[in-house]
């Protein structure tokens, strides 16, 4: 079934496309002017020219879902197969089935909406002509991670993403900038290096490069201490982009340093491209070495999960002198535990979950940096202390459709069942119960009720988040009534005097722009559908899922 009926060559381009037009635009974007475009100044040209590229990824995106055969979700589709290097074998070949197709949308859609913010909302740095084809290259290296079949191309297209976060961080971050870049930087550069050993290993003994046709392969053609090698090293690279416990420590670091946007898109999409690469590569191609690392997978991930709910608890707790961003970036150890959690079970269910987790991920944790993003302007700190009164009234008596988007958003991350980020962590959690055959059950139960135990912690974290920020902690002692309410222009409060008499000398925040209700409402709204509609991933995923564990029979 498609939604409209493309040929497969007009699949074919889209998919290119989407892949090289970022790239092309990221160019165009260094240009005295970029073409086509006008604005009142240099800047703002710019700006729209961000804008216009990832609104065409983003609508070439969609239309190739459309065109999607979903009866067939576990077929490559969109292929493009051509030669590159001859001489190593390398080629570059391009396809989507109904494991990346998501990612792909959700890559497309979070970087539009990040532009979108960007519009408006500039992070203060240098030349924004810069900032554009950072963004532009960034989103280019992503897509292309998602839709490459050649393993080197996969670790080309992986390490693309480095540099522009790296200057993202360093150039338009906050407090610690630089130390935070470069511990990302090195982080990540580290784990790449033994990545590409390991994907080195398989494509020569191996005799090819080719992700469908290694993943046919099944690991038939790699005995089982190359395969236990290769998951060892390629394993430990795509642990620190997920990132693992305990390589997660570069993490808070770059969220807490790095600009909205950049936090936005780090927690939104590079988190995924270590995962993906978990489900893509490992499982298929080195199923046995897989099945050795499979427990201490398992164990570091509920390790993950249950640490970073204490340290979330840790800081959201009265006077811990918390700051709301590294917090969610902490939560993210948690929620990425849970994907890695159902990589390690093998199981259809299992792994499902994880790629639903990886979705709901996406959505959730990029609302709730755009939301903590726009607090700390309205604001000028992520302090919680700051932000749960210790000045005035908090978020639902200054801000109410703010603090009302925040609280929902905090609530999806806990899985509040209906929303989107219930499934992942049910499936995974089912997954654990009943692992792939040659796993130990007892274990993997005893992950599981790890795991049910970090859910509950999570809930805890965010109701404390809840109740500090949006409520206050002097809340039920102070209250505005609705003619105490300054009016509101597009950068804040009236000055003192323009509003009636009130009754706290605390002013009220600027509530949500329209140019902010544009880039978080799409969020919302399919964080609600994915939630009341799992069927929409899981009729995707799965079938890609059952063949990709089976070797690549139908």
């Amino acid at each position: 079934m498609t939604v409209i009926d493309i040929s497969p060559s007009v699949m074919q381009f889209l998919l290119a496309f989407i892949v090289v037009a970022p790239l092309l635009g990221a160019l165009a974007a260094l240009l005295p002017a970029p073409p086509g475009l006008r604005g009142r100044n240099p800047d703002q040209a710019v700006l729209r020219h961000g804008v216009t590229v990832t609104g065409a990824v983003l609508v070439a995106a969609i239309v190739l879902a459309a065109g999607f055969d979903h009866d067939h979700p576990a077929r490559m589709q969109a292929t493009t197969d051509i030669s590159w290097i001859p001489a190593l074998d390398v080629r570059i070949h391009l396809g989507v089935d109904g494991i990346s197709l998501p990612l792909l949308v959700l890559t497309a859609l979070l970087t539009f909406l990040c532009a979108l913010y960007s519009y408006f909302k500039l992070p203060a740095g240098p030349s924004p002509k810069v900032f554009v084809a950072l963004v532009l290259v960034l989103e280019s290296g992503t897509l292309a991670t998602f839709a490459v079949l050649d393993l080197l191309l996969f670790f080309l297209a992986f390490e693309m993403v480095l540099i522009p976060m790296y200057f993202l961080i360093n150039r338009w971050g906050g407090d610690q900038r630089q130390a935070a870049a470069w511990k990302f930087i090195l982080y990540t550069l580290l784990g790449s290096v033994v990545m590409l050993l390991g994907l080195l290993l398989i494509g020569l003994k191996s005799g090819t490069f080719d992700m469908v046709a290694l993943a046919t392969d099944n690991g038939r053609g790699l005995t089982t201490s190359v395969q236990v090698i290769a998951v060892l090293a390629i394993g430990l690279g795509l642990a620190v982009k997920t990132p693992m416990w305990p390589l997660h420590s570069w993490l808070p670091d770059a969220h807490t340093a790095a600009p909205t946007v950049g936090s936005v898109l780090l927690a939104g999409v590079l988190l995924k491209m270590g995962t993906y690469g978990f489900v893509r590569i490992l499982l298929p191609v080195a199923p046995d070495g897989m099945r050795t690392f499979a427990p201490y997978l398992a164990a570091f991930a509920v390790v993950g999960i249950v640490y970073g709910s204490l340290a979330c608890l840790a800081l959201a707790r009265t006077g811990a002198k918390g700051d709301l961003k590294r917090l969610i970036a902490y939560s993210s150890v948690g929620h990425m535990g849970f994907v890695l959690l159902g990589i390690a079970t093998m199981t259809p269910t299992g792994v499902n979950g994880a790629l639903f987790a990886n979705i709901a991920h996406g959505l959730i944790t990029g609302l709730l940096f755009f939301l903590v993003g726009a607090v700390k302007d309205r604001y000028g700190t992520a302090d919680l202390d700051t932000l749960a009164g210790a000045t005035g009234a908090a978020l639902y008596g200054r801000a109410p459709r703010l603090g009302a988007l925040l609280a929902f958003a905090a609530v999806a991350s806990l899985g509040l069942p209906g929303l989107a980020g219930f499934w992942g962590e049910m499936l995974t959690l089912f997954g654990a119960y009943s692992p792939a055959e040659g796993l130990s059950r007892p274990a993997f139960r005893t992950f599981m009720a790890i795991g049910a135990f970090g859910t509950l912690l999570t809930a805890a974290y965010m109701l404390i988040v809840v109740r500090r920020v949006c409520m206050g902690e002097h809340a039920p002692h102070f209250r505005l009534s609705p003619d105490d309410r300054a009016p509101q222009t597009p950068d804040g409060p009236e000055p003192s005097g323009a509003a009636g008499p009130r009754t706290a000398t605390t002013p009220q925040l600027a509530d949500i722009h329209p140019y902010e209700a544009a880039a978080w409402t799409p969020l919302a709204v399919l964080t609600v559908v994915a939630g009341l509609w799992p069927a929409v991933l899981l009729g995707l995923s799965d079938p890609a899922v059952q063949q990709l564990l089976a070797g690549g029979k139908s």
